[in-house]
Order: C-alpha cells, then sequence, then structure tokens
C-alpha cells in the first residue's frame, strides 16, 4: 500500500509540472504563433490556465491526501516535499482567484488589448497583472520542481 501511495505522490507532481510545462512551453507560444489574433490567443490560454489551474489544485491534494495516508501523521505535512506542494496549492490558488478574474475584467473593458494602446491605464495594469501571473506560475513551476527533487530524496533516504 505504501508503494501505491508514493507512486501517487509522484504521479500527482508529475502531471502537475508536467500540464504547467506543456502550456507554458507549448500551447502558449503556439497559440501566439498560430491563432489570427493575440486577442484569440489569450482567450486561448486564459482558458487553458483555467483548466491547468484546476488539475493543478486537485493533483495537490491528492498529493498531501496519499501522503497523509502512507505516513499515517500530520507531522509529514511539515516536510519539505509536502511544503513545496502547499506553496504551489497557494500560487495556484492566487493566480486563479485574484489574478485572472481582474485580467479577464481589463479584457473585457478593452474589447482588444491587442488594439489598446500600450499606454492605455488598462493595458498598463493589463500588462502588471500578466507579470504577476507569469511570475505566479514559474514559483509553481520552481516549487514544483523542487517538490519532485524532495520526493526523490525521501525515496533514497528510505531505501537506505
Amino acid at each position: 500500500m505504501s508503494t501505491m501511495l508514493r507512486t501517487i505522490e509522484f504521479l500527482g507532481l508529475s502531471l502537475w509540472l508536467g500540464s504547467d510545462v506543456f502550456l507554458s512551453f507549448v500551447v502558449a507560444p503556439g497559440a501566439f504563433s498560430l491563432l489570427g489574433s493575440r486577442d484569440q490567443a489569450g482567450a486561448m490560454v486564459g482558458f487553458a490556465l483555467g483548466r491547468m489551474h484546476f488539475i493543478g489544485v486537485v493533483c495537490g491534494i491528492v498529493i498531501l491526501v496519499a501522503r497523509l495516508l502512507r505516513t499515517r501523521t500530520f507531522a509529514s505535512l511539515a516536510a519539505p516535499a509536502a511544503l513545496c506542494v502547499v506553496l504551489m496549492i497557494a500560487l495556484t490558488v492566487v493566480s486563479q482567484q485574484a489574478v485572472s478574474p481582474k485580467m479577464a475584467a481589463l479584457r473585457t473593458q478593452m474589447g482588444s488589448i491587442q488594439a489598446t494602446a500600450a499606454d492605455n491605464p488598462l493595458r498598463v495594469e493589463f500588462d502588471r497583472l500578466h507579470q504577476r501571473s507569469v511570475m505566479l506560475e514559474t514559483g509553481v513551476l520552481l516549487a514544483g520542481f523542487a517538490a519532485m527533487y524532495l520526493l526523490v530524496r525521501e525515496l533514497a533516504a528510505a531505501r537506505k
């Protein structure tokens, strides 16, 4: 049972990291290079980002529950790998609940981001929020890589 639960931890983290890498390095650049306008590409990436956030939070919860079931102690949630997953969940929720809705509202107010002047206050705020979104996603990715390393290190230490 312990092996199965550890597998679920690794699988959940792998799915989350893989979806983040895929969106960041395949979907977003592809949308902006292939779709007819930056507005369409942004809408596509925003849609995918919302779905990825949902999947990420679900994966994070599954990882933490599997860890609790495997270790049978709440203290295991204070281990560095688990704290990285908690950080990933927190950053994802902030992005989805605080940043994405504001960006969507600004997108609606502007009508077209592409047609809005770069010095327009709405566009300036949108660009600022976009940078915040990128920083949050980068944080999720880095925390995920750290969590993977720490999970591997835990496994290696347990096998000694």
